[in-house]
């Protein structure tokens, strides 16, 4: 058994583990009922890394409808974008989102065709958050129905969606965003942080009862060349539909456990001489800066990526000296600004902020 397969297994074998902790032991997937909502949920693309996420959490648990409990919302498709279809959830419609981010359409326009185009031919009831990649200049889109139930509300920014119906009120939306924003790390990490920002008793209403703020919770994401059945990380927790009593642990609680396991368990894909390879930015005059790569080995050919604090692209180029000049004048971007350089082999070779 290669590393690689000892460690995929190993992964398997704690996230059963844990479950069997903190789920109880008669953990079994129940049948019945179709659950109409799906609560408070985010989607996000880092523009940097190229990958795209996707968390949530509701009062929905696991049955032979919802496998996963509320998961079932989530379309991450590597590379592309990240869909979340909920209230009232339906997979054609879900379909239907997908079809459409494949065929290159913009997360507005899918919201406005999903809306023209509802299954059920009443898109009043639905709720849509959408982002995708853009090729490095993400875009975001949402959606709620005004017969959706209260609270519900959505926010959206150029490379994020947060949104969510029978909430306790619009201070979990607000908390979610603060968290996402403010916390430093990966795209999983501020998905999960966005997602603790929502742990309060109640936070989805019909929780309130069970003393916590969902039934289920999930973690998606996914690196640019994932196969779309094999996400990078791709964690869930959920009760049974027909528990009984009050859940022991709250679901986002078990979530944070289950991804610091899979942190600790699972390798970052890195160029073989990350963090050894130091490039000095040099501000010229005007918007012109130079970058030395005089202490960087394998920096021919590779590629230099400059992003505004947004996310949002601004320069790309192909390194072919050891003093790289770009200009980046005619580009909105200043203050402090981001770079990455990647390797022949897609890998990133060093990253980076300066400031213009």
């Amino acid at each position: 058994m290669t590393n690689q397969s000892k460690l995929k297994y190993m992964n398997y074998i704690i996230k059963q583990f844990v479950r069997m902790l903190l789920l109880p032991a008669a953990f079994v997937l129940s049948g019945g009922k179709a659950f109409t909502q799906d609560t408070f949920s985010i989607v996000a693309i880092d523009s940097v890394t190229g990958q795209v996420g996707s968390a949530g959490a509701s009062c929905v648990g696991s049955s032979t409808t919802y496998p996963h409990g509320a998961a079932i919302l989530s379309d991450v498709i590597p590379g592309i974008g990240v869909i979340h279809t909920q209230a009232s959830w339906t997979s054609l419609n879900q379909q239907h989102a997908h079809n459409w981010m494949m065929m290159g359409l913009p997360p507005q326009q899918i919201i406005d065709s999903l809306v023209a185009h509802d299954a059920g031919n009443n898109a009043t009831i639905r709720q849509y958050g959408i982002a995708d990649y853009n090729g490095g200049h993400p875009r975001a889109a949402s959606y709620t129905g005004i017969n959706c139930q209260n609270y519900k509300n959505d926010t959206n920014h150029i490379y994020y969606s947060i949104q969510g119906n029978i909430l306790m009120g619009q201070m979990i939306l607000d908390s979610m965003q603060s968290r996402f924003l403010n916390t430093t790390g990966t795209l999983a990490d501020r998905l999960m942080a966005a997602l603790q920002g929502a742990k309060v008793v109640g936070a989805d209403t019909r929780c309130a009862p069970k003393n916590s703020s969902s039934q289920s919770s999930f973690l998606r994401v996914a690196n640019m060349t994932d196969p779309p059945d094999s996400l990078y990380c791709d964690l869930w927790m959920a009760y049974p539909t027909n528990y009984s009593g009050q859940y022991p642990v709250d679901p986002i609680d078990s979530l944070q456990t289950l991804y610091n396991l899979w942190k600790i368990t699972t390798p970052v894909t890195e160029h073989k001489n990350l963090g050894r390879q130091e490039i000095l930015v040099i501000n010229g005059e005007g918007m012109c800066v130079t970058f030395d790569f005089s202490r960087c080995r394998d920096y021919l050919y590779s590629q230099l990526e400059i992003y505004d604090i947004m996310g949002r692209k601004l320069k790309s180029a192909t390194v072919n000296s050891r003093l790289q000049k770009v200009d980046l004048s005619g580009n909105t971007g200043h203050g402090v600004l981001v770079y990455r350089v990647l390797a022949k082999d897609g890998s990133i070779l060093s990253c980076g902020k300066f400031f213009l």
